[in-house]
């Protein structure tokens, strides 16, 4: 199964160590769908739900539920990325975000990292 880069998964990230995020949460797919395609890891950021984060950051993008398909409105912590193997995947994904989300959160990405 081939995750493709805007999806959104509800995936459980435990175990973690830290101030890592925990438990079953959404993730979005931020990685390229060339690497998307081969028997490698994918990269995601990692959700939350809304009501948690109280102010906005450049590191985060805030998505109403009406955009994502998610039943709640979600902050994709780009600062919190992570390298998944497909098998932590359902086979369908929850939601998707369009283009001009997508284009929030590769301005939010190239923010935490610099580039």
């Amino acid at each position: 199964m081939a995750v493709r880069r805007g999806e959104i998964y509800f995936v459980n990230l435990n175990p973690v160590r830290g101030r890592e995020q925990a438990a079953t949460r959404p993730v979005l797919i931020v990685s390229d769908d060339r690497i998307n395609n081969l028997p490698l890891v994918v990269i995601v950021a990692v959700g939350t739900d809304g009501a948690n984060v109280h102010r906005d950051y450049p590191t985060n993008v805030r998505v109403p539920a009406s955009r994502s398909r998610l039943p709640s409105e979600t902050v994709f912590l780009c600062f919190q990325l992570r390298s998944l193997d497909a098998s932590r995947f359902p086979a369908q994904p929850a939601g998707r975000l369009d283009d001009a989300t997508m284009a929030q959160v590769d301005v939010a990405l190239t923010y935490c990292l610099n580039l």
